[in-house]
């Protein structure tokens, strides 16, 4: 049996980042280990639930309630709040551990604190990555392509100028490329199938585990109407959720066809009444229990995040998938590679276009067989225990 030990997880206040860590959190501290959670004061309830204990600390990122365009449009206006964000948060969590030591480091992948921390306190430290992972040739593939525009720009260097500092500061020597994207050992949140070149991932570093997900038992139910002979769930997530022109195709799509249910998520940020008429099989919401709607519905029209998508995959669920940002779009074509969905453009996603893959997906038995097999894999990749024991024999030996 494992001694108990105090393990310290790391995280940014996003649904995406939080959620899927939950239930890997809750099954270590059934295990008997005091877990920490260092986490901004918004998702202390949702820590304190799984048993852990709360480490506040205050963000300067945009949160999930603000406005999605708070993010910007380029790829620096995207990564430089967060390196902002741990610059600033790093004192904060020096002085919130100070005399409490962990044994070992749980991080999400945007905690650039964490890894700083586990640096300073010679303890080791796992990534727990809600998303893909570098492959063998990542940083040529995609990274370098990526980065070699802002790159030449003035801003961009002093951007990279600046997070190479920050690591030399603390002790760290690695590039901010490392630093970021090569975890010494990681624990992926994710099925397999999810992963691009999976056949090119180190997988001594990395360790599919697949959905944790838990029962969800606490946000609450949702039941299927009677007479609803197929019910459609539209989701884009929890921050890139303010298009109304897009939710109006969706009710223009699927309300008119007959015996056919929608749940409509719309979010935070978008006024029912900017949908205009809506019809009585027309069930709008700003939040909704989505895996419990998942597991009743038969089409998933989702923005194809990680999260999201490995729900859909978990349920059985045919998806459309209509990527809105970041790692959205290769998501989106990794499922319509698996032969479970249709990867729809969001310029493209009008009624007419949506109506036809909706048809063609939900009846479709080769469809329905494909999914089933994702399914039973992703079973067989262990979940919520097989993660807690891959921590477990990271933890280093004590007397």
């Amino acid at each position: 049996m494992t001694t108990p030990a105090h393990i310290a997880m790391f995280s940014i206040a996003a649904h995406g980042h939080v959620n899927p860590s939950l239930e890997v959190i809750r099954e270590l501290v059934a295990r008997g280990h005091r877990v920490t959670y260092a986490i901004p004061p918004l998702f202390a309830g949702k820590v304190a639930e799984t048993g852990a204990e709360p480490k506040l600390w205050n963000s300067t990122l945009p949160g999930p309630d603000d406005d999605p365009e708070a993010w910007g449009t380029t790829l620096l206006d995207n990564v430089e709040p967060f390196l902002d964000d741990a610059v600033q948060a790093l004192p904060q969590l020096i002085e919130a551990y100070e005399g409490d030591t962990p044994d070992l480091v749980l991080h999400d992948i945007a905690s650039y604190p964490a890894r700083v921390l586990a640096h300073r306190w010679g303890v080791p430290a796992v990534s727990l990555s809600p998303n893909l992972v570098a492959w063998d040739g990542y940083e040529e593939e995609v990274a370098e392509p990526m980065w070699e525009e802002p790159l030449r720009t003035e801003r961009g260097q002093a951007y990279h100028a600046r997070f190479r500092a920050w690591l030399e500061e603390n002790g760290i020597t690695r590039s901010p490329e490392d630093f970021g994207g090569r975890p010494a050992r990681s624990i992926v949140l994710i099925p397999r199938a999810l992963q691009p070149n999976a056949d090119r991932v180190d997988e001594s570093v990395h360790s599919f585990v697949g959905a944790c997900q838990g029962d969800r038992g606490t946000e609450g139910g949702w039941q299927r109407p009677d007479g609803a002979e197929k019910v459609v769930l539209v989701s884009l997530g929890s921050a890139f959720t303010k298009q109304p022109s897009f939710y109006r195709e969706c009710v223009e799509a699927f309300a008119g066809l007959p015996g056919w249910h929608l749940v409509l998520q719309i979010g935070r940020h978008v006024d029912p009444a900017e949908l205009g008429d809506v019809p009585g099989n027309v069930e709008v919401r700003s939040w909704v229990p989505q895996l419990t709607i998942l597991r009743q519905a038969d089409l998933f029209v989702t923005h194809a995040g990680a999260g999201g998508s490995q729900e859909g995959l978990a349920t059985a669920t045919p998806m459309i998938a209509v990527p809105q940002a970041v790692d959205q779009f290769g998501n989106a074509d990794m499922l319509q590679g698996l032969g479970v969905a249709r990867h729809v453009p969001a310029d493209e996603a009008n009624a007419e276009v949506l109506r036809a893959a909706a048809l063609a997906l939900v009846d479709d038995p080769e469809v329905a067989r494909r999914l089933k097999d994702v399914q039973a894999d992703m079973a067989g990749e262990g979940g919520t225990r097989r993660a807690a024991d891959l921590i477990e024999a990271e933890l280093p030996a004590r007397g």
